[in-house]
């Protein structure tokens, strides 16, 4: 059973039974559900998620996606809640309790302590005849035929059918709320993620040099002012307006063309007509011109004035690609 083949042939067959079950989550899918998304759309308070063992797991990642996608959310473990944690449940809150079994003593155990504080349950469980399904308000159901676990012990396909069901919860609501990738970028400030969202071609050029010459600079001015500025590329103005570019590319097309460089000009070497951007075109949009034209840098104008360059390097040490 070492072999390579047999190793993938189990990989396969988890993969396989765990994706068929979440697959059937949509047949399961009822009215229930679509009621616990308006109920706690319409709700004052947060959504608190709550579960034991594995379910506890994914209790805490489906709190994290709601955050992170506009819901406000907090976990609370059900052993804790009943040794102490249950105030973090407040009056307006809604309580979302994961269990497979639906019978699982921590949960049986805070059930009441629910119904007692009046705030609406919703069960996600994948026996539609436990205790957690009989006194929920809302039952979403999570059946499972089997776990992946050969001894249909350890718990995997079940867990895996929450996670997709809490997912379907999640964007349920980001989507009726009209949860926009501005508002995401807010809940994302930091990482190569949040930078997608609003990082700005003014953000990058701010950090650059703004490197120019005029259109009758010679090309040792030129190839200084390149230099000087290290992004391989420097604009050309004439009447303080870009006409051109020179990059570390066309002085090598350049050498390779003209024996005698000493009478030559920027206005001789350069390219007309430089792609460009402007400075509050995201930086991830940026990136796609680059990308899509082949090129490494690009102009970029503020109000039709040239502002500066943003190279693709600049890009990369942002992490956005």
């Amino acid at each position: 059973m070492n072999d390579i083949q047999s190793i993938l042939s189990i990989a396969k067959r988890t993969i396989e039974t765990e994706s068929k079950a979440v697959q059937n989550l949509v047949n399961l899918l009822d009215e229930q559900f679509a009621h616990a998304v308006q109920h706690i759309l319409e709700s004052q308070g947060r959504v608190v998620v709550s579960g034991v063992g594995k379910s506890a797991i994914i209790a805490s990642k489906i709190v994290a996606t709601l955050n992170s996608t506009g819901t406000p959310a907090i976990f609370m473990h059900a052993a804790d809640a009943i040794h102490g944690d249950l105030g973090t449940i407040q009056k307006n809150d809604v309580v979302v309790c994961i269990s497979k079994s639906g019978n699982t003593p921590e949960i049986k155990a805070l059930l009441p302590l629910i119904k007692i504080a009046k705030n609406k349950l919703i069960g996600i469980t994948g026996n539609m005849d436990s205790v957690l399904a009989k006194q929920a308000d809302f039952v979403l159901n999570t059946f499972v035929e089997k776990e992946a676990c050969p001894n249909n012990l350890a718990p995997t396909t079940s867990t895996s059918a929450q996670l997709a069901m809490g997912d379907a919860l999640a964007i349920s609501l980001l989507e009726l709320r009209g949860f926009s990738s501005a508002d995401f970028a807010k809940y994302h400030p930091g990482g190569a993620l949040g930078k997608k969202l609003y990082l700005r071609v003014a953000d990058i050029v701010a950090q650059n040099q703004k490197p120019e010459v005029n259109v009758n600079s010679s090309v040792k001015e030129v190839i200084v002012e390149i230099s000087e500025k290290m992004l391989g590329v420097t604009a050309v103005l004439e009447d303080n307006k870009v006409v051109g570019v020179v990059t570390d590319g066309d002085i090598r097309r350049m050498l390779s063309k003209h024996n005698n460089i000493g009478e030559l000009t920027a206005r001789d070497i350069m390219t007309s007509d430089p792609k460009s951007v402007d400075v509050d075109t995201l930086a991830v949009k940026a990136l796609e011109i680059l990308q899509s034209k082949g090129i490494s840098q690009l102009l970029a104008f503020e109000n039709g004035s040239y502002a500066g360059v943003v190279h693709i390097h600049n890009l990369i040490n942002e992490g956005i690609l």
